[in-house]
């Protein structure tokens, strides 16, 4: 299957947020540090996925 870098990145930072808002309204509110950590986690997530290449697969397969 092959998953273009651009779509690997996006999947990535949605699981990033989701996983940090998750956390942050387990008390039922979001604060601005919370929101800033899920925003931070997104991006992160988007730039170290699309900085690392994605595997190249063998001729024979």
């Amino acid at each position: 299957m092959r998953i273009s870098k651009m779509w690997k990145a996006v999947v990535a930072a949605v699981a990033a947020g989701a996983g940090s808002l998750s956390v942050a309204v387990t008390d039922d509110t979001v604060t601005a540090a919370e929101g800033w950590a899920a925003g931070l986690a997104v991006l992160a997530a988007l730039g170290f996925t699309w900085a690392v290449p994605n595997k190249q697969g063998s001729e024979g397969s």
